[in-house]
């Protein structure tokens, strides 16, 4: 074999191994994530009765504010939102008033909720929109950048209202 052919094998074999490790780092790095999915599931599915799953949204406010928000459909049809709250280790909280499930019919649908922003804050760019849970209500959180800067808003699920003034980023 030629000196040059002997280095296309080895350098597939390099780079094949380096994309193999790639892979299992990241599945690694999301292991803790895919699992706090799956336990949010299974608890959507056996004590609010979800049978189907289509999205699942994780929401970090403050320490006491982690949740999983499972949005999907029940037995009869009808589309829920389902609120999982969890520890900080991961865990679900499993207490009486960590687990809140509502039909999205009674509440502000994530269409209704960006209408809603969109005429209350004309112009803004949405970096991120996901329910949520602040200062104890079930809410919209909004991400969002004006005129260069970042802010952060809260509307109510229950009924799209704004909590609060909102809060800004520092520039730096």
């Amino acid at each position: 074999m030629r000196k040059g052919k002997k280095w296309i094998p080895l350098s597939i074999s390099i780079v094949l191994l380096l994309l193999f490790g790639l892979s299992q780092f990241f599945a690694y790095v999301m292991k803790d994530e895919s699992s706090e999915r799956n336990a949010a599931r299974h608890v959507a599915r056996t004590e609010a009765g979800l049978t189907e799953i289509t999205k699942a949204q994780k929401s970090v406010w403050d320490e006491n504010s982690i949740y999983w928000v499972l949005t999907g459909s029940n037995q009869a049809g009808t589309k829920m939102m389902v609120w999982v709250r969890f520890t900080q280790d991961g865990k679900p909280a499993g207490g009486d008033n960590d687990i809140y499930a509502e039909e999205v019919a009674k509440g502000v649908s994530e269409k209704q909720i960006r209408g809603i922003i969109a005429d209350q804050l004309p112009g803004i760019s949405i970096k991120r929109l996901l329910p949520g849970v602040y200062n104890g209500e079930y809410a919209w959180q909004l991400f969002y950048k004006e005129k260069g800067r970042y802010y952060y808003r809260f509307f109510r699920f229950s009924d799209g209202s704004q909590i609060g003034d909102g809060f800004s980023l520092p520039v730096r």
